[in-house]
Order: C-alpha cells, then structure tokens, then sequence
C-alpha cells in the first residue's frame, strides 16, 4: 500500500497537451524555420523546462534573457488558448471524484510540474486547486530544478509530504515524466493515456498500471490516515 500519490499536472490532471504543442509548433517555425515533429514532442517537449525546449530548437545553451523573452510569449499564447477555450478548459475525465476521495481520507498529495509560475497561478485560479491541494507543495519550474527526467522534481515533491518516494504513486502522462519517477525512486508509477496510446506506455517497464481516465485507479492500494481525535 502508498501513503502518498504525487500528480503531473500538464497531459496528466489537465489534458492540454494539444494546446502546449500548438504554441511551441509557432514557437518552432520562429526559431529554426519549421515545426516540432510529432516525434520531437514527445521526446524533447513534454515534461521539459522552457530552457530545455528552447536549447534543443537553437542547438545550444540559451541565454537567460532569451529563455525568459521566449517563455513569456509562448506561455501568454497558450494561457489565451485556455482561457478561450473555457468548454474543454477542465480537469480530466474521473479526476475531480478521485481527487474529493484523497481529501475526505486525508491521504497526502500534491502536483510536480514543470510549468513555471505563471501558468501554475493560472491553474491554482481557473481549476480552484486550494479544494484540494496545499498551494505551498505544490512543485513547479522556480528555476532551480532541473527538468524531466531529472529525477529532482519527484524527490522534491515527495519531501513536501514528509514522504520517501517509495511510499509514493506519481501520475503521468510524459515519457520523461516516468523515467524521472522511475529515477526518483517512486514506489508505482501510473501512466494516463491523455494523447498517447496505450500501446507507448506498454513497452516501458517502470509503468505499473496504464489508464484512460481517474475512474480507473484502485482506491485500495492507498493506506489511509489514521485521523486525530
């Protein structure tokens, strides 16, 4: 049994994989004069810090203020793209019930993703996260972790709930994402295929459990708090 479940939160508790790929294909044609493939996305992109991004498009290490010039647009972009797009703009299908279940059984939890603050203040507003998050354990790009698959980030996470990461569940939807779980030492990983198919996430070991929608996660392999009287 975990004591603990640890979420990504692009592609994984928000299915906006398509909109990030959008604005980074635009993104792509301005930097090096053609799009992101499909390929590239998926092994360059997701899970990624925007500096990482940035490096692989330019073939070097950016400068700090062309990460920050280049970041800001691109995440404004997509931000609009959300807020324009208020009907698909929601948390994952069977997500908002699993979530009410960690809270009414108190089981420890938070998200680790590599969006930077300004779209992490977005979700915490459009998506009301205090309902069930600690807003301050929640882990994001500040610019000293490094990006996916680093396993800093889910060690990090872990650390917020005064847990070892073996007695964690990470959710996620990135390739990078489970081999940064995997390399944190997380103790189940469990892949939600938002975009990808299934069969990508079949032929990757560390993954214990691949699913569709939140509907889908045993609520018993979660020990559960005892609660002080």
């Amino acid at each position: 049994m975990y004591k603990g479940i640890i979420f990504d939160f692009n592609g994984t508790l928000f299915w906006d994989s398509e909109k990030h790929q959008q604005a980074w294909r635009e993104f792509s044609k301005r930097l090096r004069d053609h799009a992101f493939t499909d390929e590239e996305m998926r092994d360059y992109m997701f899970g990624r810090t925007n500096e990482d991004i940035i490096a692989y498009l330019i073939g070097k290490k950016p400068d700090a203020e062309m990460v920050e010039k280049f970041a800001k647009e691109k995440e404004a972009v997509y931000r609009d793209m959300c807020a324009r797009d208020a009907e698909n703009t929601v948390l994952a299908p069977g997500a908002e019930d699993f979530l009410n279940y960690l809270a009414e059984n108190n089981i420890p939890r938070t998200i680790a993703t590599m969006s930077e603050k300004d779209n992490v203040d977005f979700y915490i507003k459009e998506f009301d996260l205090a309902k069930w998050f600690v807003i301050e354990k929640i882990v994001y790009a500040d610019g000293t972790i490094p990006g996916k698959p680093a396993p800093d980030i889910y060690v990090k996470a872990a650390d917020k709930l005064n847990l070892s990461p073996q007695d964690c569940i990470v959710i996620e939807d990135a390739v990078s994402g489970i081999e940064s779980a995997k390399n944190a030492g997380i103790g189940k990983i469990i892949a939600i295929a938002s975009m990808e198919s299934v069969d990508l996430y079949k032929n990757i070991p560390a993954v214990s459990q691949i699913i569709k929608n939140f509907d889908e996660i045993d609520k018993n392999i979660f020990e559960i708090p005892c609660l002080k009287k």
